[in-house]
């Protein structure tokens, strides 16, 4: 069987703060890491290896030189093999166009039993992504899964509600994105590190995937245009009780009663 999971380096949003001048991510300094989904989805495609040893599994990111470091950890923690895709003519591609080029990247990876993604980046919440993705390489999809068995030609999965789930059957090859129910992803064994940077990593730029002059990629093939990004503005400053006695906890649940909020 062969997996291909897609992955994106991203800044570690805990860190992240925005530029109030200019409205842009202030990105210098902030650890970037693989995007949490995306890890959930290494790592339910690294237990089915772990099954049958005859899985290989193929890690591809989109993005710049550096996001070849997120690659490396996804080797580290028992990918086969991992690619970069990686050009300036795809810089300020939306996700009409990353899935585009991505779908492009599989196509050339060759025959695929099944493709995973994260359901959402934490850089832009979108989910929409591996949805594309599927439907440029006119797959079925299922999303939001949280649990996962393979049967035959089939895959059978649970997706998660905010209530319950869905069974679905679903015929490979198909696409799947994944949240955290398929397992808390595994730390990469010190030998893994070590094997992870004696691998090569191919680059892959638009050429490659026959895209070079493509008119749906990059900024100018982007559908998505966005006028502007700020942060919230502070409107009030929230009143601090600094001692926990009886009557400030009193006071407190009056003010909240007078707010309709208890």
């Amino acid at each position: 069987m062969k997996i291909v999971v897609l992955i994106k380096q991203v800044p570690n949003t805990n860190e992240v703060k925005v530029d109030m001048k200019t409205g842009v991510l202030i990105r210098d300094g902030v650890e970037s890491i693989i995007n949490p989904d995306d890890k959930f989805a290494l790592e339910a495609a690294l237990r089915l290896k772990d099954k049958d040893a005859s899985v290989h599994i193929t890690a591809i990111s989109m993005g710049p030189p550096q996001a070849e470091v997120a690659l490396r950890e996804a080797l580290a923690m028992g990918c086969d093999e991992a690619i970069l895709v990686t050009d300036r003519l795809a810089g300020g591609s939306d996700t009409w166009a990353t899935s585009l080029i991505l779908a492009a990247a599989v196509r050339k990876v060759g025959a695929v039993d099944l493709i995973f993604a994260g359901r959402q980046a934490i850089d832009g919440d979108t989910a929409q992504v591996g949805p594309q993705v599927a439907e440029k390489l006119d797959l079925p999809q299922v999303t939001y899964v949280n649990h996962l068995e393979l049967k035959g030609d089939k895959a059978v999965v649970h997706r998660a509600l905010e209530d319950g789930y869905h069974l679905i059957e679903v015929k490979l090859p198909c696409v799947l994105t994944a949240i955290g129910g398929l397992g808390e992803p595994r730390y990469p064994r010190f030998t893994g590190i070590f094997e992870a940077y004696q691998k090569e990593v191919p680059w892959w730029n638009m050429q490659d995937l026959g895209l070079a002059t493509s008119k749906e990629i990059g900024l100018e093939g982007s559908p998505t245009k966005v006028h502007k990004s700020f942060a919230p503005k502070l409107e009030r400053a929230g009143e601090v009780f600094p001692e926990a006695t009886k009557d400030t906890v009193s006071e407190l649940v009056s003010r909240l009663r007078d707010r309709h909020l208890v």
